[in-house]
């Protein structure tokens, strides 16, 4: 259950979505801070902890998919903070530039509060590692694959070299599906349904560009050795021998 402790950070140059959206979010048991800019979401950033960006695509100036490509270039702690882009629902491509540039999920505008409170506790529930002495009840602790280490405690994942890769809240997600899952097909209903939480829309390509995004993470070494690979027509899969601890 998402508790109090939630900081959630809504950006939109909208002052009446800002106030009613932070207003809503707030009755339901979340702190809601807003910014009408980038400069001010950095401001923020830089003074209080969030556990969850809402960034509007359509912004002048600096607009959301900048914001969010940035975010995910640099380093530190907020390159892997979770993402939820809102956009126009006619506007696809922008939909798919912010899959493409990092965005956990997206959500059209206008939209309903109380689905965006669902979708913002979905991913939250997703991003939040388990306490860990609850590791060992729900899950592995360790999983050892193709010379890779996901150490599920402390939310890592090291290349074969021991070299520490950097995945945003919704490829790590993936990461684990498919390991919890290895060997096995599984369709984009079935990945959107585990990672996600919710079904696919028609054309939805948000999983595609997912793998496409932790085949990049994972690097050379796992595009050499073909570790995920696409099953045409039916989806994708985990191919190798995956050891847990």
């Amino acid at each position: 259950m998402t508790t109090t402790t939630d900081h959630v950070l809504l950006v939109d140059d909208d002052p009446e979505i800002r106030q009613l959206t932070a207003q809503y979010l707030a009755q339901n048991g979340l702190q809601c801070s807003t910014a009408a800019s980038g400069r001010e979401m950095r401001q923020v950033l830089q003074s209080q902890r969030v556990d969850l960006l809402v960034l509007d695509v359509m912004m002048p100036g600096e607009d959301g998919l900048t914001i969010c490509r940035d975010l995910r270039a640099q380093g530190g702690v907020h390159r892997a903070l979770p993402i939820l882009m809102l956009t126009a629902r006619t506007e696809d491509a922008d939909r798919i530039l912010g899959l493409e540039m990092g965005a956990d999920d997206y959500l059209g505008k206008p939209f309903v509060p109380r689905e965006l409170l669902a979708r913002i506790r979905a991913i939250l529930r997703r991003s939040r590692a388990l306490p860990a002495n609850l590791q060992a009840v729900y899950s592995p602790s360790r999983w050892r694959f193709s010379g890779y280490v996901l150490d599920a405690v402390v939310r890592q994942v090291r290349n074969p070299e021991g070299v520490l890769l950097v995945l945003t809240s919704g490829e790590y997600r993936l990461l684990q599906v498919l390991l919890q899952h290895a060997n096995k097909v599984l369709t984009r209903d079935q990945l959107l349904e585990l990672t996600q939480g919710r079904a696919a829309d028609a054309f939805d390509r948000s999983i595609d560009l997912l793998i496409s995004r932790l085949r990049l993470r994972l690097g050379e070494p796992a595009r050499s050795l073909g570790l995920i690979k696409t099953v045409r027509s039916e989806g994708y899969v985990l191919a190798t021998e995956v050891l847990t601890e």
